[in-house]
């Protein structure tokens, strides 16, 4: 009530504000214009626009003042920083909140995970909003750490950050009105909560199923037929711009002054050296406006459009009763941002983060760093025996999740056992479950990885998180594995017996329990590393190699248990015809 009177008190000009930002271009995301006049900001919501007095003064000097951006849709995980240090980079490229799927880490740890999450990013200078996880594990083909029901959701329904249900990858399940799917998305729907989408290579009748479920987004948009088709369905369209997934300069050019308003942007899976090089948000409205979207509408689609989507009706604006988190630009074009203000405090003052609240220290949890189990593998456990030289393939698709499956000649010894081939980029792959000490592993073949020799390995393997690695020689791929399990997860890079470069993850195997700062010199030393056996420099690797184990996006994937054959939802052996 205090407050409340307070605001309006300052609305109607009777008491002075806490602060006053004066002489700004302000942008007007309701109309797409350019407006002027003072900003009154009390208890750290906007009380109004036009002449006001307060007790600070800020002169934004005829520069620009934004809403601050939202990412849609975003796995803090991929990142491999724990959240207040994923906060730390988003602020310092004007990014204050995220709508974050946590289901990287409630594979591997289940509720465990969840709630580490929501407990990690509390008290923090940026709102961080979860997704439920709709699909733990993703399909019923892997092996995962956790099987999440409704009854281990439903608790976190109540959690004022919790807005909804997460991306539903299963669409078979959908389709056939699966009970376990159907009582989480009934549980949601009952509650007034979002359910998010993932659609990927969904024809025009399978979106059909996805709406009448109320599933009103999706981010998995890869031309611009499948943006437009679902923007006529009435689905929100998420436009993805990661590090493998960089779909906007494909979909941007549905975007028009009709439609913008059911647009927005998302990152989805994004290293912290990308995040940290070419920026988060920021970097999809600019690639927005350099394919010919109006400022405006690019910086619309980033704030007061994603906030819609999610409900968020107190951000997304620079308007009276709206939360105070704001930008100031020096640039519409280049969208340098100057200073950041989070619930009218400042955050971030000529590019430099400023009066960052730590969060409170959590307790040490022992489960969170011990979850990579398996027996070491020997060079016999990878041995590719074939019946014949045809074998099925993955083929990358460099910056796409998506692959091709297809089938070629491949390389063997006289005995019939499959060889890694440089002049034909076809490498070993192999997946090794790490949670349940089951043995499994899995075993196939994958074109266009690159390396010229040596093997890479990682825990990040979509969604399930088992390790993956990709290799041209056995030995390199054992070393490989028994380091990442000494190591409790992470990303190692080996050749000719030696480790070239690694990065500890011991958190759920996912993030590092270390800074930044400390996490992109690493990564710097790991793409050294990946230059001496020859990867390209196009695309990342690891982030590719990371979603070749992602059954639920076609073509052609790998799990703990074999290949996958995404169009028949089924294991097939690589020499199936």
């Amino acid at each position: 009530m205090e407050n409340l009177t307070r605001r309006i008190a300052v609305a109607s000009g009777r008491e002075p504000a806490d602060v006053v930002i004066k002489n700004g271009k302000i942008i007007d995301v309701f109309n797409s214009e350019i407006i002027n006049g003072d900003i009154a900001i009390v208890d750290g919501y906007f009380a109004g626009i036009g002449e006001y007095t307060g007790n600070t003064l800020i002169d934004a000097k005829g520069r620009y003042i934004s809403p601050a951006f939202i990412d849609g849709h975003v796995h803090i995980e991929s990142s491999m920083v724990i959240p207040d240090e994923f906060a730390k980079v988003l602020l310092l490229h004007g990014v204050t909140t995220a709508i974050a799927d946590p289901h990287e880490i409630a594979n591997v740890l289940g509720v465990e995970g969840i709630q580490y999450m929501l407990d990690s990013s509390e008290n923090l200078p940026f709102d961080f909003y979860m997704m439920l996880p709709s699909c733990v594990p993703a399909t019923e083909f892997e092996n995962s750490g956790a099987n999440l029901k409704i009854e281990d959701l439903k608790p976190f329904y109540a959690h004022p950050r919790v807005l909804g249900l997460a991306e539903v990858m299963n669409f078979p399940a959908v389709n056939n009105a699966d009970s376990s799917m159907m009582e989480k998305i009934l549980e949601t729907k009952n509650r007034g909560k979002r359910i998010d989408g993932h659609a990927a290579g969904l024809a025009s009748k399978d979106l059909n199923v996805y709406m009448a479920a109320g599933i009103r987004t999706d981010h998995e948009s890869t031309t611009a037929e499948e943006a437009k088709e679902r923007l006529r369905k009435g689905m929100y369209l998420m436009i993805r711009e990661g590090t493998v997934a960089k779909d906007l300069r494909q979909l941007i050019s549905v975007v028009n002054g009709r439609n913008a308003r059911r647009c927005l942007f998302v990152t989805d899976d994004k290293h912290l050296d990308d995040l940290v090089q070419e920026g988060s948000i920021d970097h999809n409205i600019r690639l927005a406006i350099a394919e010919g979207v109006s400022p405006l509408t690019a910086i619309q689609m980033a704030t007061l459009n994603a906030a819609e989507c999610f409900g968020l009706d107190e951000k997304g604006a620079i308007a009276p009763g709206y939360q105070a988190d704001f930008l100031i630009i020096n640039n519409l074009e280049t969208l340098e941002v100057s200073h950041v203000f989070k619930d009218g405090k400042i955050v971030v003052e000529n590019g430099s983060l400023v009066h960052f609240s730590q969060k409170s220290d959590l307790k040490e949890n022992r489960r969170l760093k011990n979850t990579v189990s398996f027996h070491d593998p020997t060079k016999h456990d990878l041995a590719i025996h074939l019946k014949s030289k045809k074998a099925n393939i993955i083929e990358i698709i460099p910056n796409s999740l998506v692959t091709r499956h297809i089938i070629e000649e491949v390389d063997t010894c006289e005995k019939g056992f499959f060889q890694a081939s440089i002049r034909k980029d076809l490498l070993k792959l192999a997946v090794i479950e790490r949670h349940h000490m089951t043995k499994n592993i899995g075993l196939g073949i994958v074109k266009g990885l690159g390396l010229r020799k040596g093997a890479i390995a990682t825990t990040i393997a979509h969604d399930s998180h088992n390790l993956i690695i990709a290799g041209t020689c056995d030995q390199d791929m054992v070393i490989a594995a028994k380091t990442i399990k000494e190591m409790q997860g992470g990303l190692i890079v080996v050749n000719d017996g030696k480790i070239l470069a690694k990065l500890e993850l011991p958190i759920a195997g996912l993030m590092a329990d270390r800074s930044y700062k400390d996490v992109y010199k690493v990564l710097a030393d790991i793409k050294h590393a990946l230059k001496q056996i020859g990867a390209p420099d196009h695309f990342n690797p690891f982030l590719t190699l990371s979603f070749l184990a992602l059954p639920v996006i076609p073509e052609l994937k790998i799990t703990d248990i074999g290949l996958f054959l995404v169009s028949k939802f089924r294991h097939i052996s690589i020499n199936d015809s």
